[in-house]
């Protein structure tokens, strides 16, 4: 750990996140890695935290690991699975039944390097992953976050969104190239973080949201490069990770997980007003500067919102409640409505 303080500093530690009693917080991929340790350490100081994650299995022993420590919250199981958007709508559903509003919404999930594939709904699997299904998520519970005061939304982005092949997110077809290699689509998803980011704050300017690039980190994130490159580059990969840990070039989970929590929890967030910008470890305002960055942003929302169209699947929970009313009852309550708004 030679260079650690050195090179990140000790602006924000585990031990900066304030009481967070009663807030409510929703952290994805929150199973393992970054994700785990982002639920622990807001459990820990008080929050109620929905551990979202696809594995029912690995979800509980993660909360049950989380809930033998010392926690002054609590934590329990969301199921969701980011490569079927079905199951996000029933994840967004399952929360709004049980909660009233939502604080912290960490959009941290993700998959990285993996190997071409479209996921059932016709997405290429990064991009859906990383960000459209959060994109969805995010909408579906924007009534959760807007009742909340001060509401905090952070993406897990990285510095990979460099790689990014030049996407103009103008249509799903653009989306779904393979562009030659792996690390161009997860660049192509990152960078849809820090878009995505700039956007919605743009929507929601009484929300404080950001993206963060965690650092490089120890996790089950590099599982994707095994599979897109073999075995050998892997092996070569861990190496690397190992030698970096040791001088404190790399991060471990916990210190991976801090740019985003101070993102979520900071006081300075607010006293400062940061909005829309993209941090990176630690817990400093990074460069997140892309070609056309506003348009790009734009675009990317517009696309967006009309691949989920196209597939049918509602941005608003109320749109879900309406569609499930009899169709001998809608005529009726059309007449309801049109006459209550008529008063």
């Amino acid at each position: 750990m030679v260079f650690y303080s050195f090179i990140y500093g000790n602006k924000y530690t585990s031990s900066s996140l304030p009481n967070l009693s009663g807030k409510v917080a929703i952290v994805t991929g929150g199973n393992t890695g970054i994700g785990y340790e982002t639920a622990r350490l807001l459990a820990k100081n008080g929050a109620k935290v929905y551990l979202a994650a696809r594995s029912e299995e690995k979800a509980n022993t993660a909360i049950e690991k989380i809930r033998s420590g010392d926690i002054k919250g609590s934590v329990e199981y969301l199921p969701i699975d980011l490569m079927d958007l079905s199951s996000v709508t029933k994840a967004a559903q399952a929360f709004a039944n049980k909660e009233k509003r939502l604080d912290i919404l960490m959009n941290n999930a993700g998959i990285m390097a993996n190997p071409y594939e479209l996921t059932k709904d016709g997405v290429e699997s990064q991009f859906q992953t990383n960000h459209l299904s959060h994109f969805l998520l995010t909408n579906l519970l924007l009534p959760s976050l807007r009742a909340a005061p001060h509401a905090r939304v952070v993406s897990t982005s990285s510095l990979a969104y460099t790689s990014d092949p030049s996407s103009t997110f103008a249509s799903l077809e653009d989306i779904n190239q393979s562009y030659g290699s792996s690390w161009k689509r997860y660049g192509q998803s990152k960078l849809a973080n820090i878009l995505f980011a700039r956007k919605l704050t743009a929507l929601e300017p009484d929300m404080f949201v950001n993206s963060a690039h965690p650092g490089f980190v120890s996790t089950e994130l590099g599982r994707g490069i095994v599979s897109s490159y073999g075995a050998v580059v892997g092996t070569i990969q861990a190496a690397i990770t190992f030698v970096g840990l040791s001088v404190g070039a790399f991060l471990t989970p916990e210190q991976g997980a801090l740019t985003q929590l101070y993102l979520a929890t900071s006081k300075e967030v607010e006293e400062k007003g940061i909005r829309g910008k993209y941090y990176v470890p630690i817990a400093q305002e990074g460069n997140g500067n892309a070609k056309n960055l506003e348009e790009r942003a734009e675009t990317l929302w517009r696309t967006s919102v009309k691949i989920l169209e196209e597939k049918g699947i509602a941005l608003s929970l109320c749109s879900i409640e309406v569609r499930r009313i009899p169709e001998r009852w809608k005529g009726s309550m059309k007449y309801i409505v049109s006459n209550f708004l008529a008063i």
